[in-house]
């Protein structure tokens, strides 16, 4: 199974978490081969020179010839580029999991933070997209642990 894994990849700390949960399932499920966009240098050396059209083509080209889409959905909001492979994934009918690891999430049945939604400007629940959102659970899941994304590719492969 090719499966393409959607992150931003600018920051260290994005580089490195998209190489260590890549690395655990490669690990994990060998029979899988992950296209990580920070693997091909032809367009993401960023001492190099790619323009829009040679990323979006070769992005995807990797994208629609998988059978699933891994996307990271952690941060301030979805990452740009992340959402756009969203979108083309859900277009062309490839499933996605979206790894959802914000600590945020937790909590939901604790009153007093429920409660202080109440409160202007006491949100202690992080936003994601719904539209975006919606999408990924019209034609796959949404996870949010390592461990529960190895589960869900492997679930995948069963299929």
């Amino acid at each position: 199974m090719k499966i393409y894994f959607a992150n931003g990849l600018f920051s260290q700390a994005d580089f490195e978490f998209n190489a260590r949960i890549v690395a655990a399932l490669r690990d994990q499920i060998p029979a899988i081969n992950i296209y990580l966009p920070q693997e091909n240098a032809a367009i993401n050396d960023k001492q190099a020179y790619a323009d829009s059209k040679m990323i979006a083509q070769a992005d995807t080209d990797e994208l629609t010839s998988s059978q699933l889409v891994i996307a990271v959905l952690d941060g301030i909001t979805i990452d740009a580029g992340v959402a756009s492979e969203i979108g083309v994934a859900y277009a062309k009918g490839i499933p996605v999991i979206g790894l959802y690891t914000d600590s945020r999430q937790q909590g939901a049945t604790n009153n007093k933070k429920l409660a202080a939604l109440q409160t202007i400007a006491e949100n202690q629940f992080h936003y994601l997209n719904l539209y975006t959102t919606g999408l990924i659970k019209l034609n796959g899941t949404i996870v949010n642990t390592t461990d529960a994304l190895i589960n869900a590719v492997k679930a995948q492969l069963a299929k």
